[in-house]
């Protein structure tokens, strides 16, 4: 497909604007006037509309086809979030209103979002505040323990080290370190846990957290979550919940309750608002009481006449960490969500979403090798060893259903399964669609067995086939350049 600039014509205009009619208009001072026409591209208006009609269809989208890898970057969002973050009472809103004198009264709409969603929230995890700031999920981590070390300096503690389990996502590690922590590694067990012996090597009164990602992102519960976090508390470490997985626990299991004491939330996942191409996304923290008075600024609070204001009065906050109030559009999308499925709603979601999950593993299982052969929560993970003994691996699994009209799931994560394959459905697939991914996977199979080749060759029905990735990663060409 040509790209526009390729497609221009010299004199083709879409539109012209007419002669200034307006009674004693003048001309623009040649100061401010280009020297020279923009080297933008000329065509007609039919020309550009169909350009990139055309160009939109090259796209895949979760409103065309099946993600399975769910909610880790592309879940269905609910139309009518969209239009509700687009109502113009909030849209339209300049972000410092409520920063002015008097504006605040004028945004009491987008405060009180912000402080029902906070209730919310804490409702959902058993926290006892939230700052609605972080931007993403990482951000959150990183706001998370900046808030640990807040307390343990408070105290007058001496922490130098984070845990995580080799499983974790890699932006733990990433955050601890960032924050300032030494991380320590804890191995998984041949049952697929992390190994208590380990951790209890490990722990000691220098560690300030606990990083766990609940259940993890092997698509297991750990039912020893309860002896780990009193673990940690006995030598006044904290836990850390990576949130990404609340997916699987919505209304079943608050993670205040089983000794999390800082919860960051991934709202353009579990609350639908997915964030495919990169963003936005947001990501609350929560924390318990102990942490409270260290959440950022400002804070939205409820007044005694129920208007709605902004707090600066927190002596040990850590400050700001992002602009304004965080994604708001992304939490007003999350807020709807929640408000439209209420409690039975999302408490349906999570069921449906671990059911959908382990319909796939149940289905798959003899084709594909389990990382772990247990009950799985939101997600399964399979290992394509099975087919690499034959030359396919996960990527050319991931290829040839890129052929077939489904995106791929996640490979090669976690770390820890040799070429893994992560699938997750989400809650809002239909078990129509289900199956036909399910069939696939199983035609990929086979033909693994029989026709190798074949499955190596895919793309083969893309625009673009395979492509040298390290090249075009390391040498990018981004910009269009006129052929002389």
């Amino acid at each position: 497909m040509k790209l526009i600039f390729e497609k221009h014509k010299d004199g083709r205009r879409g539109f012209s604007y007419g002669l200034v009619d307006v009674g004693g208009a003048k001309p623009l001072p040649e100061k401010y006037r280009r020297g020279a026409a923009l080297p933008l591209p000329c065509l007609s208006e039919l020309d550009v509309v169909r350009h990139y009609t055309n160009l939109s269809r090259l796209n895949f989208s979760v409103d065309t086809n099946f993600y399975p890898l769910g909610s880790c970057t592309m879940k269905y969002n609910p139309k009518f979030c969209e239009r509700v973050a687009g109502f113009e009472g909030f849209s339209q809103l300049h972000p410092l209103l409520p920063q002015l004198s008097g504006g605040g009264m004028l945004a009491q709409g987008s405060l009180e979002v912000l402080y029902e969603t906070e209730k919310l929230l804490c409702e959902i995890t058993a926290m006892s505040a939230f700052t609605m700031q972080p931007l993403a999920g990482a951000h959150g981590e990183l706001t998370g323990v900046m808030l640990i070390a807040a307390y343990h300096k408070d105290k007058g503690a001496r922490r130098k080290y984070v845990i995580v389990p080799d499983s974790s996502h890699g932006t733990n590690p990433s955050s601890a370190a960032i924050a300032g922590y030494e991380v320590k590694v804890i191995p998984t067990g041949p049952d697929g846990y992390m190994d208590l012996v380990e951790y209890k090597k490990q722990l000691n009164d220098e560690v300030a957290a606990v990083m766990l990602t609940c259940p993890d992102t092997l698509g297991i519960f750990n039912p020893r979550i309860r002896e780990i976090a009193d673990m940690a508390h006995k030598v006044g470490a904290l836990l850390y919940y990576d949130g990404a997985n609340l997916n699987a626990m919505l209304g079943k299991c608050r993670p205040g309750d089983i000794g999390f004491d800082v919860v960051h939330l991934n709202l353009h996942k579990t609350f639908a608002t997915a964030h495919g191409g990169g963003g936005p996304g947001a990501g609350p923290v929560g924390v318990s009481q102990k942490l409270v008075e260290f959440l950022p600024i400002s804070r939205v609070i409820r007044c005694g006449d129920g208007t709605y204001a902004l707090d600066y009065n927190y002596r040990k906050s850590i400050g700001y960490i992002a602009p304004f109030y965080g994604n708001f559009g992304v939490i007003l999308k999350a807020y709807a969500y929640m408000l439209c499925l209420g409690r039975e709603g999302l408490i349906k979601a999570a069921e449906i979403a671990v059911l959908n999950a382990n319909y796939c593993q149940a289905k798959l299982k003899s084709y594909y090798d389990l990382a772990f052969d247990k009950t799985c929560m939101h997600e399964c993970v399979f290992s394509a060893m099975r087919q690499a003994k034959n030359g396919v691996h996960a990527l050319d699994i991931a290829k040839y259903l890129i052929d077939k009209g489904f995106h791929p799931p996640t490979i090669y994560f976690p770390l820890i399964v040799k070429e893994a394959l992560m699938i997750e459905p989400t809650e809002t697939e239909s078990k129509e669609t289900i199956d036909a991914f399910i069939e696939t996977m199983i035609e990929i199979a086979r033909l693994a067995e029989d026709n190798p080749s074949l499955v190596k060759q895919a793309p083969v029905n893309m625009p673009i086939k395979r492509l040298d990735e390290v090249r075009a990663a390391r040498k990018l060409d981004l910009c269009w350049k006129p052929q002389n």
